[in-house]
């Protein structure tokens, strides 16, 4: 059985277009984001726009449980290296912060004024100073393009030096991208940049997982086609290539609201991105 060749590759990508309601996203966020933020910090439980390099996003926040943490959770946030920063998705530490873990979130430099490489490199900087301050094990986890850089990070070429790369417990890509060849399609490739070279050099499809990766792509079922693939298609590969991996959908969820999980303490997400 043939699957159906693509013939509108923007619309084979685009979220908010093909989700009802989707014009609420991604202001639906901020709201929480902002309330969540103010809540830790009033508690002196939230340590903002911790700096891990010289461009003027390289930012990070840092939300702190009750007690000593467990661990660190660093989530890496999407919206194709060309849209969004940091202060979108606070709300979503709280579900690994109740279970006792400080969870890190950075911005980068997007696109075009960076490249996807150089991206990769300051997310790489970021968890490397979110790891200097905090000990035990790490997680990673991030949504769509956040997906692609987690995943990066435990790749066979990660920017990650040695003793922060054993530390990594486990990584969750969120609706994540893993195979950049075909952003090279979309008209945002303006901005993106992408050549061949550059494609396959970023692709956690078309590198080697790093030895003793544990991973899960995790989708919504209501997602565009494309993006179940691309879930697919990562755990399905470095199973091949060594690694310990799971495909999760999640029925009932699109691109947007797949994220809510983190929140919720209680969440299968949570809990699968925890190990716990």
């Amino acid at each position: 059985m043939y699957h159906r060749r693509i013939s509108d590759w923007e619309n084979a990508y685009a979220n908010g277009v093909n989700i009802p309601k989707g014009e609420t996203w991604p202001n639906a966020w901020l709201e929480p984001a902002k309330a969540y933020r103010e809540s830790m910090a009033s508690s002196g439980r939230a340590q903002l726009d911790l700096v891990y390099g010289e461009r003027p996003r390289n930012r990070f926040d840092l939300f702190l449980p009750e007690q000593a943490p467990k661990g660190l959770v660093v989530y890496v946030h999407g919206g194709y290296w060309v849209r969004f920063d940091k202060s979108y998705w606070s709300h979503l530490a709280n579900g690994a912060v109740e279970h006792g873990y400080a969870v890190a979130m950075p911005s980068y430099t997007l696109c075009p004024e960076n490249s996807i490489s150089s991206i990769t490199r300051e997310v790489g900087a970021a968890i490397s100073k979110a790891a200097a301050m905090s000990e035990g094990p790490i997680v990673l986890t991030g949504h769509s393009a956040g997906g692609h850089l987690a995943t990066r990070m435990i790749s066979e070429t990660s920017p990650l030096a040695e003793d922060v790369r054993s530390r990594i417990r486990n990584t969750v890509s969120i609706s994540g991208l893993h195979d950049l060849r075909p952003m090279m399609r979309l008209a945002m490739n303006a901005d993106l940049r992408l050549d061949e070279a550059e494609a396959a050099a970023e692709s956690p499809a078309l590198l080697r997982p790093l030895e003793g990766a544990r991973l899960t792509c995790w989708v919504g079922a209501a997602e565009r086609g494309e993006f179940i693939r691309q879930n697919a298609l990562l755990a399905n590969i470095w199973t091949g290539l060594g690694a310990a991996t799971a495909a999760v959908e999640e029925a009932d969820r699109h691109h947007f609201n797949i994220v809510d999980g983190l929140a919720d303490p209680d969440h299968p997400l949570t809990h699968t991105l925890l190990g716990e």
